[in-house]
C-alpha cells in the first residue's frame, strides 16, 4: 500500500532525504524513528505530494506521488507536526470545511464528524473556537480530521504529543484499531515505548539515509551481541562463586540470583542449568534479558558507521 525506491529530496545541495526504500502493506503500522532533522517530515511531506522528489519515485495505493497526486491524497489522512487550525472556527465548521475538500456528502459528513468529536471527547466542545482548545484538544481534533474520509493509508507525526495519558492511550488504541482494519500506517514518534508497542516495522534514518529497519525483535538481536541471561535460584550463600564453563561469561551474581552472557544461549543455557544443579543451585527461573528499543536505537544512530546497516 506504501513503496518508496530509492526516495530523495535535495534542498540547496543537501540531501534532506537520500535513497529511501520502504514498504507497508496494508494491516501493517512502520514506525519512522530518527534525530531531529533526519528527513521524517521531509519523507511525510513527499508521501503526501506536498513536495516532489528530487530523484526516486514512492506509490500510495499504486498511485504515483508524482503523477497521480490527485489521487494520492484522496487515499492519504496525515497527522502533521503543525496542525494548521484555524483558532476562529468551531470544531463543528472545521471537520465540515475538510469533508468538503474531500467531496464527502453533507449527510455523511455531518454523521462521520459527530462519530469522530463524540469517540475523541470533543461532542460538548464542539462549538467552541479552536482558539480555546488546549493542546491535547487540539491533537485529538487534528487526527479526527484525518480519519475524516476513512482513508486507507494514514501518515502520523507524533500522534500523542501533548496528551495526557489517558487521551494518548485512547489514541494508541485508535491506531491499534485502524491497523485491523487493513489499512498501512506510518508514525514517526520521539515515543520509543509507543513506537515499540505499535510497530510491526521500524525504519530508522539518520542524515536522510537508512541505518537499520526491522521488526522490533529482529533489531534488538541485531544489535543486542551477546545474549545476557538472568538464573534465579533459592538464596545461596553470596561468598559462592558459581562455575559457569567456558562458553559463558559470568557478569554479576547475588544470593537469589545470577546473570551471564553467552553467544549461544540455545545450546549453553541446558549445560548452564545442568552445571549449576550439580553445584547445589535451586533454579526457579532461567531468562533472557532483551534490550529496551532506547537502547538500540541510541546505539543506531550513535553508531558513526551507521551506512552498514541500510
Amino acid at each position: 500500500m506504501i513503496e518508496t525506491v530509492d526516495l530523495s529530496k535535495e534542498f540547496n545541495g543537501v540531501w534532506a532525504v537520500d535513497g529511501l526504500n520502504i514498504q507497508v502493506a496494508a494491516g501493517e503500522i512502520l514506525a519512522l524513528l530518527g534525530p531531529n532533522g533526519a528527513g521524517k517530515t521531509t519523507t511525510i511531506r513527499m508521501l503526501t505530494t506536498i513536495l516532489t522528489p528530487s530523484r526516486g519515485e514512492a506509490f500510495i495505493m499504486g498511485c504515483d506521488i508524482r503523477s497521480q497526486s490527485e489521487q494520492v491524497r484522496s487515499h492519504v489522512g496525515v497527522l502533521t507536526e503543525q496542525h494548521g487550525l484555524y483558532p476562529r472556527m468551531v470544531a463543528r465548521e472545521y471537520l465540515e470545511f475538510f469533508g468538503q475538500t474531500y467531496k464527502l456528502e453533507r449527510n455523511k459528513l455531518q454523521k462521520r464528524s459527530e462519530e469522530l468529536l463524540s469517540y475523541f471527547g470533543l461532542s460538548d466542545d464542539r462549538e467552541k473556537r479552536l482558539g480555546q482548545y488546549s493542546k491535547g484538544m487540539r491533537q485529538k481534533l487534528a487526527l479526527a480530521r484525518a480519519l475524516l474520509h476513512d482513508p486507507a493509508v494514514l501518515l502520523l507525526d507524533e500522534p500523542t504529543s501533548a496528551m495526557d495519558p489517558a487521551s494518548a492511550r485512547l489514541v494508541r488504541n485508535t491506531i491499534q484499531n485502524l491497523r485491523s482494519a487493513e489499512r498501512a500506517i506510518i508514525i514517526c514518534t520521539h515515543n520509543l515505548a509507543e513506537a515499540e508497542e505499535l510497530a510491526d516495522q521500524i525504519a530508522i534514518i539518520r542524515q536522510g539515509r537508512l541505518i537499520l529497519q526491522g521488526s522490533p525483535s529482529e533489531l534488538k538481536r541485531q544489535l543486542s551481541g551477546k545474549a545476557q541471561i538472568m538464573a534465579r535460584f533459592w538464596a545461596q550463600s553470596e561468598d559462592q562463586l558459581p562455575y559457569l564453563g567456558e562458553e559463558a561469561i559470568l557478569l554479576e551474581h547475588g544470593t537469589d540470583f545470577l546473570r551471564y552472557e553467552t553467544e549461544d544461549p540455545e545450546r549453553v543455557n541446558p549445560l548452564i542449568i545442568e552445571k549449576l544443579i550439580q553445584q547445589g543451585y535451586h533454579i526457579y527461573s532461567l531468562e533472557r534479558i532483551e534490550n529496551s528499543l532506547e537502547e538500540v536505537y541510541l546505539k543506531a544512530v550513535e553508531n558513526e558507521t551507521g551506512d552498514q546497516y541500510g
